[in-house]
């Protein structure tokens, strides 16, 4: 087993590593990362509806969707991820016992009532301090799960506060879980660091073959190149939602504009305006400006930017629009 921990904390870096690890090598892993704050979305689900858009614009949060389902979650410097890459023949089961165990093991060492409840948590006290998820490719396994160790509750909140009514689609939700950190339990302070060390050397113990692995300089370019063309995409993180209606209504000096858009694959099918304003011109013709195009702030800002607004919007400004797609 290669035992790896992350030198970086840039979350489109140690995803693309997972991936690089289940299908380009051969031997089993162990990868440990922790990532600057951002949002992991999971592969099957609408980013727009997941996040609180505005905050992860404000606060510079990276978005990254991962290889495995399930839901959304937040990462900062507080939370640790831990990753299994198996070939399947170490792995008879389809549940999430065998590789959280080590994780439980060690926090039962430390004098904590660490259990795995319902499919793939992870709970202390009957509140959730890790998830975890899990994907099949070719004769490989890979299972990866986060632990809130001293993560900023109130960040988290934040970040994946959404309005519920913006969206309607059939992308999976995220389940609303009481989350803890396990710092609060731990009867004697203990290091992020130092519990890094625990996990590693208890894994170490439970794989004596398991051996410290440093990625070639080959290897981290393949891994960079991989951020670059799919990780760090708008295509990969965004793009690839499943099919949603979006709809938001906001108040501006013209009156109330209300925004309804049909998107497929990331990209705007339709587009309908409504509202109490009183628009010079039909704004049907701004619904065509809109059609086609990716659900995406840069881009709509950059097309509308250059169009007149105040033809259909008066005393609108850009930014209060596009504040209304989003």
């Amino acid at each position: 087993m290669l035992s790896i921990v992350s030198k970086s904390h840039d979350a489109w870096f140690n995803l693309a590593t997972e991936e690089y690890l289940l299908k380009h090598k051969q031997a089993n892993c162990f990868y440990l990362y922790v990532n600057a704050p951002c949002i992991i979305v999971g592969k099957h689900q609408n980013t727009l509806a997941e996040i609180n858009y505005d905050y992860v614009k404000e606060h510079d949060i990276k978005v990254v969707r991962r290889m495995t389902g399930g839901g959304t979650v937040f990462h900062d410097l507080g939370n640790l991820n831990f990753c299994f890459i198996m070939n399947q023949e170490e792995e008879k089961t389809d549940n999430f016992e065998t590789y959280t165990r080590p994780v439980l093991q060690v926090l039962q060492e430390l004098g904590l009532d660490a259990r795995l409840e319902g499919r793939n948590d992870l709970t202390l006290d009957g509140r959730k301090f890790s998830g975890n998820a899990k994907l099949v490719w070719r004769d490989k396994v890979l299972q990866h799960g986060t632990i809130l160790f001293s993560s900023r509750m109130t960040d988290l909140s934040s970040a994946l506060r959404v309005n519920p009514l913006k969206f309607k689609d059939k992308a999976v939700k995220s389940v609303i879980s009481r989350v803890t950190n396990i710092s609060e339990h731990l009867p004697q302070p203990l290091a992020l660091d130092d519990f890094i060390l625990r996990i590693r050397e208890h894994v170490h113990s439970l794989y004596p073959a398991a051996r410290d692995y440093e990625f070639t300089p080959e290897e981290t370019a393949f891994i960079h190149n991989l951020v670059q063309t799919k990780y760090s995409t708008w295509d990969w993180n965004f793009g690839s939602s499943p099919r949603y209606n979006f709809s938001k209504a906001i108040r501006t000096p013209a009156g109330t504009i209300e925004f309804y858009l049909h998107v497929d694959k990331g990209i705007i099918c339709s587009a309908k305006i409504f509202g109490d304003f009183f628009p010079q011109q039909d704004p049907e013709e701004i619904e065509h400006i809109l059609t086609g195009l990716p659900h995406k702030e840069d881009i709509l800002r950059k097309i509308l930017a250059g169009a007149d607004l105040s033809r259909w919007f008066n005393n609108v400004s850009l930014e209060e629009l596009l504040s209304g797609l989003f």
